[in-house]
């Protein structure tokens, strides 16, 4: 006996969670989760801000789409972000004000003495900032369990503990799960994450790809203790970023370590070069490390996502390698993806979007 649906998620996070919201109420869905519980792999893991510069200037649309939405529904609270950069720098700055403010992103170069009065401390070689004020936090737990909330709502099922075990496509999908279920359906959704390109070598589909790559987060107690005002603090070369958390400081390396899919943690190595990084921006004292985690951001080739039906099987449809910037873009890309896939017209949140840049189709 076998469950029929029209569609099967794999993968409950972010990313599964919000096309399941979309896709609900036009078909017939049920969202495969491996773990106990939704969101334990990056999206339970995220730095939790939604900036519209992270990602780079062709992952921005996506960020700006989204951010109206998330701001309407609660999601974002007030942070600002401040780009930093040493002397010798000066190419890296203009080229990265260009490339945002020809997008419509409102960033503005500071010089010493203003960035110095932002974040107390720093250190001297730290002569050049760029501000982005739109930049917010995000509650993403929050967006997380509205979207499964929604689906649920919309007719969706939810069944966790269902990690994927064999997927054969004949006419439609047969589907074999850990909880010992068979399901068939017409269309397989690879929101799988770090496991994506492992899903698709199941379903007999060509991988892409997709490389997890670790990304450790350090929550420290600092002297002077982290003011909360102070904004998201990123190194423009890439080597660092930190903001304040209830009175502490979570703090990251910036690192990218190719990882294979798994349960990431943090290594020591990660915490200690977090930490000499941070010291050589600010003359604070690190008192103490308080937590420690790390989370797995899956990148495609070019490091952009990857949305929509696969070359070689169109029955099987790829919404995965949405690096570190899935939480922030959920809102028009979950949108595209679906519209991507039911034939549906663009709408007021995906009008300005080039879905060409992000179509499965370009690996083809």
């Amino acid at each position: 006996m076998s469950d029929r649906f029209d569609i099967a998620i794999i993968g409950a996070g972010i990313a599964g969670a919000s096309l399941a919201a979309e896709l609900g109420a036009h078909a017939r869905v049920v969202l495969l989760e491996a773990e106990d519980e939704p969101g334990r792999h990056a999206t339970g893991r995220s730095a939790a801000f939604w900036a519209e510069t992270y990602g780079g200037p062709l992952v921005q649309p996506l960020t700006t789409a989204s951010g109206g939405w998330l701001e309407d529904h609660g999601f974002l609270g007030e942070r600002s972000a401040l780009n930093i950069a040493r002397a010798g720098q000066e190419a890296e700055i203009e080229a990265f004000i260009a490339d945002f403010a020809r997008a419509g992103v409102q960033v503005e170069r500071l010089g010493r003495a203003e960035i110095e009065r932002i974040v107390p401390g720093l250190r001297p070689e730290w002569c050049h900032g760029v501000s982005e004020p739109t930049c917010k936090d995000i509650d993403v737990a929050g967006a997380h369990g509205w979207y499964l909330t929604e689906a649920k709502r919309a007719g969706v099922e939810l069944r966790c503990r269902a990690g994927l075990l064999s997927a054969v496509h004949d006419r439609d999908w047969t589907l074999n799960t850990a909880d010992g279920a068979t399901i068939r359906c017409d269309m397989m959704v690879n929101a799988a994450g770090a496991w994506a390109d492992p899903v698709a070598e199941l379903a007999g589909v060509r991988p892409l790809g997709i490389q997890p790559l670790r990304r450790t987060m350090v929550q420290i107690r600092t002297m002077p203790a982290a003011d909360e005002k102070l904004p998201l603090v990123v190194d423009l070369g890439g080597q660092f970023y930190f903001k304040p958390e209830s009175g502490r400081l979570w703090l990251s390396p910036h690192d990218e370590t190719p990882s294979a899919p798994c349960d990431a943690a943090p290594e020591e190595l990660d915490v200690a070069i977090a930490i000499d990084r941070f010291e050589q921006v600010v003359d604070w004292q690190v008192e103490r490390v308080e937590h420690k985690w790390a989370g797995l951001r899956s990148f495609a080739p070019d490091r952009l996502p990857v949305y929509g039906p696969d070359t070689g099987n169109p029955a099987f449809f790829w919404f995965a390698g949405q690096g570190g910037f899935g939480i922030q873009t959920a809102p028009a890309a979950a949108r595209l993806a679906a519209q991507i896939l039911l034939g549906h017209p663009p709408d007021d949140l995906t009008a300005e979007l080039d879905r060409k840049l992000y179509l499965a189709t370009r690996f083809g």
